[in-house]
């Protein structure tokens, strides 16, 4: 198992690198633009290429490069719809630049018209995308926690998605906080259990290629994402102890997106999950 932290991109990219290196990551992930904004961060070839061998000394892998949350390809807005599009055929051509192994991607909203209607506007975008930037990188589908008119909370919606685009290969990213909001109860022996078995079942483990190790701050079926420092949310230390040490998961890049309030918050949260390792 490999274990890292989402990184800020301030500064050059390849600082990024370092930020990760300072807590000995050994994957990492970061976003492809400001996460709020549609600004894009211009990224020399010169910087790709310094950042591309820092990673191959320092031996960070998987790199996962997120998507920012302005991105919709589930809304019924036509403008929307077609500058996510775009923003994200840019992004991941950034993440190919760079030489991600991944790229997480969340599957949006619908803004009221229904589950249905997200699911197949996602899929349509989605190959839209595929269409315009044929991408080297494995584009990831993240669990959501279900929150307001999103989509991605149900494996099943996941098994719609993969059935529908067009393209092999394309993965899943599990973050454990959504999942628990979403009903999940990974927090308990039996319910981690229940949860792989039906992941498998639907969608297949072959698929999960990264875990996101986050606790909840709200509780088992909330739908509502809120993320909390490992073993302080409802899902515990204990809970986190079987999931970094179940057998199914231990080739599976784990990467934390725990709150961060002071410096060493990211070196804490690691610690407690090195610690839980056996």
């Amino acid at each position: 198992m490999r274990l890292g932290v989402h990184v800020s991109i301030a500064g050059s990219i390849y600082e990024a690198l370092e930020r990760a290196r300072s807590l000995n990551c050994q994957t990492m992930q970061i976003f492809s633009r400001n996460p709020r904004g549609w600004m894009a961060k211009h990224i020399s070839a010169r910087d790709a290429k310094l950042f591309i061998r820092k990673r191959n000394v320092y031996d960070i892998r998987p790199l996962v490069v997120h998507i920012p949350y302005l991105i919709n390809l589930a809304s019924p807005d036509e403008n929307l719809f077609n500058q996510s599009i775009k923003a994200f055929v840019q992004d991941i051509r950034t993440a190919d630049l760079l030489k991600a192994e991944y790229f997480v991607t969340h599957t949006g909203s619908h803004r009221g018209r229904g589950r249905n209607f997200g699911l197949k506007r996602f899929s349509e975008g989605l190959n839209r995308v595929l269409k315009k930037a044929h991408p080297q990188t494995e584009i990831l589908l993240e669990t959501t926690a279900g929150s307001g008119f999103g989509i991605g909370d149900r494996f099943e919606d996941l098994r719609f998605i993969l059935n529908r685009v067009k393209k092999e290969g394309l993965g899943i990213c599990l973050d454990t906080a959504h999942v628990f909001a979403a009903g999940y109860d990974i927090s308990k022996k039996i319910g981690l259990n229940d949860m792989l078995e039906k992941f498998d079942r639907i969608v297949g483990l072959k698929r999960l290629k990264v875990i996101h190790l986050n606790d909840s701050k709200t509780r088992l079926g909330s739908c509502v994402d809120r993320h909390e420092h490992i073993g302080k949310g409802k899902i515990g230390l204990e809970g986190f102890r079987r999931i970094v040490n179940n057998p199914r998961l231990s080739d599976i890049p784990m990467i934390l997106e725990t709150p961060k309030k002071k410096d060493k918050d990211d070196s804490d949260n690691l610690n407690v999950v090195r610690k839980l390792r056996r």
